[in-house]
């Protein structure tokens, strides 16, 4: 198990640019599934979530050719579905949650998708009943093997369209219906179906192989079934969980960072919550320039005066992953915010490491924590603390970055899972940094 050793309170300056979207790159990834022919990919991000879910695509029997970095192409003309039985792929598919998404693309094309109970972030009940009722309402039998933790679904006979009302927009289950539709029989309409970018792109890639989807971008999609797909070209936006990042790390540190070519306009919400901080960023181009806040930066109130809450929600409301990022920005802000977690009940639990460090904030309870800002009249003090989950990783991780002293960052996988080569990145913008095996 790794750890990073970081000295805080040091000033970075320089430009840094966002890897691709793995929210994306898992959907965009388990698509190749969908057809015989090759399939280009583009900025992949260098990242172990992803790097499993190639290995498992390979596993399948899909062929996989790196171009470059970044750049993969994949063709899946002669998928082995026998391995989805094997005792390799229960243990292989229950380490990565995005693994749930090839369910859907294998039932549409093979008539048959297993999965055992996903892994992933420790961050509370992540329920899988939407993408399976997706699945029954197609057409598909539905089992569960209790025993082994193991789901499948079958359709011998094909999908056949219906139209269904989600019972939440799951960006997953969305994806995964989304994925079986386009190669069932007839129309499906999807309501209240996510709607974010990354779901956008899925949709807008499936096009260009030869689906029909139409409302793309609004929670009402429609689906015309197709007989077979084709090959296709495809670019992964920028990760706009990466980008709120280097807001929130750019605004503790006060430092003057420019993040490169964000794709501002599928930011949506993402540079207005952080300007309620009271954090000055300027759109030059596509790029994001942040100055170092040498006067610190205060929390606005409502219109009425009241405390400023920030809650997450779905598309286009402000994502969950950037939560954890927002409550440590405010430990440094003037004035005080109420952060209220709403979608995972046990994302907020990291904030005991935040306290140990000397940031005010009172958790209410599993959903809510009021944050009082330091104004940067206290510094937080280093500390020893284990990553979570992703969000939290590197939440701790910008606590570390602008505190006093060495801290160390255990359990530092849980970052890899979603940032490229972090360590690197941010020692070429001045940070101290080290990665210790």
């Amino acid at each position: 198990m790794g750890i990073f050793k970081i000295e805080g309170g040091i000033r970075l300056k320089g430009e840094i640019t966002p890897q691709g979207a793995k929210n994306e790159a898992l959907q965009i990834l388990c698509a190749v599934l969908l057809t015989p022919e090759k399939v280009v990919i583009n900025n992949i991000p260098d990242i172990i979530d992803i790097n499993k879910l190639i290995t498992l695509l390979g596993n399948l029997g899909v062929k996989i050719q790196k171009n470059g970095s970044g750049s993969y192409t994949f063709q899946a003309d002669e998928v082995n579905v026998g391995y989805l039985e094997t005792e390799a792929f229960k243990k292989e598919g229950g380490s990565l949650r995005g693994s749930i998404m090839i369910v859907g693309p294998l039932l549409a094309r093979f008539g048959k998708g297993y999965i055992p109970k996903p892994g992933g972030d420790k961050i509370g009940r992540r329920r899988l009943d939407t993408h399976f009722e997706g699945f029954i309402n197609l057409g598909a039998k539905f089992r569960y093997n209790r025993e082994d933790h193991f789901y499948g679904v079958e359709a011998t006979d094909g999908l056949v369209g219906a139209d269904m009302l989600l019972d939440e927009a799951s960006v997953t289950g969305t994806a995964n219906i989304v994925m079986a539709a386009v190669l069932a029989k007839g129309r499906t309409t999807v309501y209240n179906a996510a709607c974010e970018p990354y779901l956008q792109q899925l949709c807008k890639m499936l096009n260009s192989m030869g689906a029909n989807i139409t409302g793309i971008g609004s929670n009402l999609l429609t689906i015309e079934g197709v007989e077979s797909l084709g090959g296709c070209e495809h670019r992964i936006l920028p990760d706009m969980i990466e980008i709120g990042s280097w807001i929130g790390l750019a605004a503790m540190t006060r430092s003057e960072i420019t993040i490169k070519n964000v794709s501002w306009d599928n930011l949506g919400v993402i540079p207005n919550t952080f300007r309620k901080l009271g954090i000055t960023l300027e759109r030059r181009g596509d790029d994001i320039y942040i100055p170092s806040h040498e006067d610190g930066y205060e929390i606005k109130t409502d219109i009425d005066g009241s405390i400023l809450t920030i809650a997450d929600a779905p598309w286009p409301g402000f994502t969950p992953d950037l939560l954890s990022i927002v409550l440590v920005v405010a430990t440094q802000a003037k004035g005080d915010v109420l952060i209220h977690q709403k979608m995972f009940e046990s994302r907020l639990f990291f904030v005991d490491k935040l306290i140990d460090m000397g940031a005010k904030i009172m958790l209410c309870d599993p959903h809510r924590a009021v944050v009082m800002g330091h104004d940067f009249k206290s510094q937080l003090k280093a500390t020893t603390m284990s990553s979570p989950d992703i969000r939290a990783g590197i939440s701790l991780l910008i606590a570390a970055l602008s505190g006093k002293g060495t801290s160390t960052i255990q359990n530092i996988e849980q970052i890899d899972r979603g940032y490229e080569r972090i360590d690197e990145r941010l020692r070429a913008i001045g940070a101290n940094i080290v990665r210790v095996e």
